[in-house]
C-alpha cells in the first residue's frame, strides 16, 4: 500500500487505503523505501484477520476483506492505465474467486523433507498448507512423495505441482538439489507414496524419467464452459497455464468471445495452446500459434494435432517469427510474460496492421504501456475487464480488446 512521508514514498506491507499505521522501515532506496505495518492506529472496516502470515507466498492481501480487495485490485488497473498509459478508463469489473483451494499449478521449495514457499523477500521456508491456496489433498501428496525422496536419499531444491480442473489427476516434476542423482527406482517409489498420476524429473546426467502418466488432461468442454464440445487440454508440470481452476473457463469464455467467428487469428505467447486450442474447438479456422518455451512447445504441438487442418504451430521466439516470416492476420492474441511485449514484438505487430487485438495481462503496468503504444500506432481501446485470478495477493489478470482505427478516424 502507498504511503508517503515528508516527500518519501513508502511502499507499506499490512496496511489498508485510508488507514494509519505505524510502520517499521526495512529497505530504502533512492526513490522508495519498503515498510510493513506493525501497529494499526486508524483501522479501516475493511480489515479483517488474516489467518497466516502476510509475508508467505500469495497472502499479502490475506488481512483486507475479499471486495475491498476486488474494488483495489480494479483501481490499480485505472491507475495504471491513467498514470502508464496516459489513457482514462473506468475501473474495470473484475470477477470474482473462491478463496481458498483455488490453485492448480505451483513451484513449491524444499528442505530436507519440508515443503513451502518463500517468505516475501526471502528465502526462508513457509507452511504452503496454512496459506489454502492449493487443495489439501494436492499439499498432502506433494508432502508425501518428498518424504519418500528423502527416505531414498535424495536431495530436492524444489518441485512443480500441477492438478487438472477436477483435481483428479495429479503431476510433480522433481528438481534435484546439486549433486544429488534422480533414480528410477526413486522416481517410482515417490509416485506411489504420494498417490500421484505422474512424476517426472531429470537425472545429473541430463535424462528424462517418468513415473505414471506425466501430464494431465481437461476437456475442452470444461475449459471454455461449454463453447467446445469437444477435444481435450493437456500439460506437464514444467509448462506455463493459468493457476486458477474457478476462473480458467471465465477468462478462456471472454477471450473466445473476443474473437471474430471469421477471419485470421494469431496467438502469441501461445504456451500450450489454452486460447488457441479452445478457439479452434469452438469452431475458429485459420489459426497460428506461437510459443518460445520447449517444454511448452511440445504439450502445444500434440493438444493442435487434432485441429490439424485449421490451427498450425509454430516453436520460436515470438520476436523471430514476426520478424521472419512477415504474417498477416485480421486478429491477433496475445498473452505475454509479466515483463510485457518486447519493443521488438511490439514493432512487428503494428506492422501485421491487424484490425482486433486481444491483451491478456498479468501486469496491470506493462499492460498500460503497451496500450498507450497500441492507441498511437492507430488502435483504440474497446473493451477492459479483469479477474481475480490470485485473490488475496496484489495480482489482478486483465483483458483488453482493441480495434484499429479507420483511415483518418
Amino acid at each position: 500500500m502507498l504511503a508517503r512521508h515528508e516527500g518519501q514514498v513508502i511502499l507499506v506491507q499490512g496496511a489498508i487505503p485510508g488507514e494509519r499505521v505505524r510502520a517499521r522501515i526495512g529497505r530504502v532506496e533512492r526513490q522508495l523505501a519498503f515498510g510493513e505495518a506493525v501497529e494499526i492506529i486508524t483501522a479501516s472496516s475493511d480489515r479483517c484477520q488474516a489467518p497466516v502470515d502476510l509475508a508467505c507466498g500469495g497472502c499479502l492481501y490475506a488481512h483486507i476483506a475479499y471486495e475491498r480487495q476486488r474494488a483495489l485490485k480494479a483501481e490499480v488497473v485505472r491507475d495504471a492505465f491513467a498514470r502508464l498509459g496516459r489513457i482514462e478508463v473506468a475501473p474495470p469489473a473484475v470477477a470474482a474467486s473462491p478463496e481458498t483451494g483455488y490453485r492448480m499449478r505451483a513451484r513449491l521449495h524444499v528442505r530436507g523433507d519440508r515443503i513451502g514457499f518463500y517468505r516475501e523477500g526471502t528465502h526462508d521456508l513457509c507452511d504452503a498448507a496454512a496459506t489454502r491456496q492449493l487443495d489439501y489433498r494436492a499439499i498432502d501428496a506433494a508432502a508425501r512423495a518428498v518424504g519418500a525422496f528423502t527416505a531414498a536419499g535424495l536431495s530436492l531444491s524444489a518441485v512443480e505441482l500441477t492438478e487438472n480442473l477436477a483435481g483428479s489427476e495429479r503431476v510433480m516434476h522433481t528438481i534435484p538439489a546439486e549433486g544429488s542423482d534422480l533414480s528410477q527406482q526413486a522416481l517410482d517409489g515417490a509416485l506411489a507414496a504420494g498417490g500421484l498420476t505422474g512424476c517426472t524429473g531429470r537425472s545429473a546426467a541430463g535424462i528424462t524419467r517418468t513415473a505414471g502418466i506425466p501430464v494431465v488432461t481437461d476437456p475442452l468442454a470444461a475449459v471454455t464452459g461449454g463453447a467446445a464440445t469437444a477435444g481435450v487440454l493437456q500439460r506437464h508440470a514444467e509448462s506455463f497455464f493459468q493457476a486458477n481452476r474457478y476462473l480458467l473457463p471465465t477468462l478462456v469464455q471472454a477471450v473466445v468471445e473476443a474473437v471474430p467467428a471469421e477471419g485470421t487469428v494469431l496467438d502469441l505467447y501461445a504456451g500450450v495452446g489454452l486460447f488457441s486450442v479452445c478457439l479452434a474447438g469452438s469452431g475458429r479456422k485459420r489459426l497460428t500459434a506461437v510459443e518460445g518455451d520447449r517444454t511448452s512447445g511440445k504439450d502445444l504441438k500434440r493438444n493442435a494435432a487434432a485441429y490439424a487442418g485449421d490451427l498450425q504451430v509454430v516453436v520460436a521466439s515470438v520476436e523471430d517469427y514476426l520478424l521472419r516470416r512477415n504474417p498477416r492476420a485480421q486478429t491477433i492474441v496475445v498473452d505475454p510474460p509479466r515483463t510485457g511485449m518486447s519493443r521488438e514484438a511490439m514493432q512487428s505487430i503494428v506492422r501485421v496492421r491487424a484490425g482486433r487485438i486481444v491483451y491478456v495481462s498479468c501486469d496491470p503496468a506493462t499492460m498500460a504501456r503497451d496500450a498507450r503504444r497500441l492507441v498511437d500506432a492507430g488502435y483504440e481501446l474497446k473493451s477492459l475487464e479483469a479477474f481475480d485470478l490470485f485473490p488475496n495477493t496484489p495480482h489482478v489478470e486483465s483483458l483488453g480488446v482493441f480495434v484499429r482505427r479507420a483511415a483518418g478516424a
